[in-house]
């Protein structure tokens, strides 16, 4: 009787009625829904040399040959047999030879019953457990070192240092040793001595113990005219200024030119401390002593000022004349530049009646008509005196032309410095001790250089009206080419020209109007 039921037996549980065992109409048996056949599979044609080589050997149908009934299969061919000798080393051991798993003469019972062969206790090993190694189902675990193996060593400390008693004669050290220990003392040593022998040797070629210099002749004497000579009588009458305006401060120079304490300077020294509260000028003499200047007069058009010191006696600087001196002449600039007072320059005279814009103050133009010279004039010399050969004062330093320009107070000097004459000087001078400010004479024209190619000259741009070139009759567009006796080259010297006149004077006036030259008399007015 088989255990398998039919599926419509399994249909007919399913539609069994109820409980109460009453059987109901019979239901039609169901269809089986039908079934698809599995897709074929799919064997591409093997490549012979890839089944040649890869494939089953012959006889062979499945992934492992059996050694029992083939169902009338053909049977696979096994391994061949071992040798006598791999059979000896790796074969099983007979049925009742002894085993790797129990010593010789042990009872077989089980591992715990040959105490001999697996050690326990006292027996097991120095540390008291089993040996791992007896045990095929013992945990796999770090066991010690095997014995015989070297114990790791340890870094030896170091000892005492030994003194040199005990390395002679204590007998820690083999002769040998302190014998080549002496041989390489001895090198060393003589190495040394030979570098020490030379060195002195390189020594002594350089100084000399015993020298002794010769004693010097006495210094030449400076005859009279010499610059040192001239130095040592004009400085006493040379003053540094130093001006003080709030934390702001300058230096300049002066020279005393009457008994009285007047010094002549630039007015662009002391103009800082002209207007402002608070401002001070001390006057600092050669010999270092102080005193406080007050400011006599100005004249911005002539770049002069002099102030006053209440001093006794002092030293007053010889007065020259400036239009006594030629080209080529020699010059001592002497000064405070850059605050170093008492410093003295030497040169010569370079050129004569040079006019030199200045910087002026405001709508003032400051043109001087300058003594050219190529002694060193630098900022702090402004003021100081410009001495002849005789230690005279010839001119007063004033500017200098730098590679930047003119300039008063910036730059250095590359051997163009410029003096005011000394006579324009002295009567600028007279006139601010006297009345403390001075008046120029004036044409009343505003003029610009000109050249024609031939001829060079001061074209009037405009006239003043009521001015004395108006009432002279110039005109716009006129080129004065003379002033008096004086040629004009350019506006500059036609200005230097009319200042070097008084107000008043009648004074000839040549120029040129549409090409024809024409002279006319000019009455010179006042600023």
């Amino acid at each position: 009787m088989s255990d398998a039921q039919d599926p419509a037996d399994e249909r007919g549980t399913e539609g069994a009625g109820p409980a109460d065992g009453a059987a109901g109409p019979a239901e039609p048996p169901r269809e089986a829904p039908p079934r698809l056949p599995p897709r074929g599979l799919e064997r591409p044609a093997v490549d012979p040399a890839a089944a040649e080589v890869f494939g089953r050997p012959a006889g062979v149908d499945g992934g492992f040959a059996d050694t029992g009934s083939t169902n009338g299969h053909t049977r696979s061919t096994l391994a061949p047999a071992p040798t006598a000798a791999l059979a000896s080393a790796f074969g099983r051991p007979a049925a009742h030879g002894p085993t790797l798993q129990r010593p010789p003469g042990g009872t077989g019972e089980r591992p715990g019953d040959d105490e001999a062969f697996w050690p326990t206790g006292d027996r097991a090993g120095t540390d008291g457990r089993e040996d791992p190694w007896r045990r095929p189902e013992s945990p796999v675990e770090l066991g010690p070192p095997p014995p015989g193996e070297a114990e790791p060593t340890t870094e030896r400390g170091r000892g005492p240092r030994l003194s040199v008693r005990e390395v002679l004669f204590g007998r820690r050290v083999e002769p040998k040793a302190l014998a080549l220990l002496g041989v390489l003392a001895l090198l060393i040593g003589a190495v040394g001595g030979l570098v020490g022998r030379y060195t002195a040797e390189g020594a002594n070629s350089l100084t000399e113990p015993g020298a002794t210099l010769s004693a010097t002749t006495e210094g030449k004497e400076r005859p009279p005219g010499s610059v040192s000579d001239i130095a040592g009588r004009v400085l006493p009458a040379v003053v540094s200024l130093d001006i003080k305006v709030g934390r702001q401060g300058g230096t300049g120079s002066g020279v005393v030119i009457d008994p009285a304490g007047y010094i002549l300077t630039n007015n662009h020294v002391v103009a800082p401390a002209a207007d402002a509260q608070g401002a001070t000028v001390q006057a600092v003499f050669s010999d270092g002593s102080r005193a406080p200047a007050a400011i006599v007069g100005r004249d911005p058009k002539t770049d002069l000022a002099v102030v006053k010191v209440q001093v006794t006696n002092p030293t007053v600087a010889r007065i020259g004349s400036s239009d006594a001196l030629a080209v080529g002449d020699a010059v001592i600039a002497i000064g405070s530049p850059l605050g170093l007072a008492g410093t003295v320059t030497t040169g010569i005279v370079s050129a004569l009646d040079r006019p030199v814009r200045l910087d002026g103050e405001g709508t003032d133009v400051a043109v001087i008509d300058a003594v050219q010279t190529d002694a060193a004039i630098n900022p702090g010399n402004s003021g100081g005196p410009l001495v002849d050969s005789t230690g005279a004062v010839v001119g007063v330093n004033t500017a200098i032309r730098s590679l930047g320009g003119s300039s008063q107070s910036e730059g250095g000097s590359i051997g163009l410095g410029f003096a005011i004459p000394i006579e324009t000087a002295r009567a600028i001078a007279e006139e601010l001790i006297r009345t403390g400010r001075v008046s120029h004479a004036e044409l009343g024209v505003n003029v610009r250089s000109v050249t024609d190619g031939q001829a060079d000259g001061a074209q009037v741009q405009n006239v003043v009206q009521g001015g004395a070139a108006a009432g002279a009759g110039i005109v716009e567009g006129d080129v004065i080419v003379k002033v008096g006796e004086r040629d004009i080259a350019g506006a500059d010297e036609l200005i230097v020209a009319v200042r070097e006149k008084n107000p008043g004077d009648v004074v000839p006036v040549r120029l040129v109007r549409d090409g024809r030259p024409l002279t006319v008399n000019a009455t010179l007015a006042s600023d």
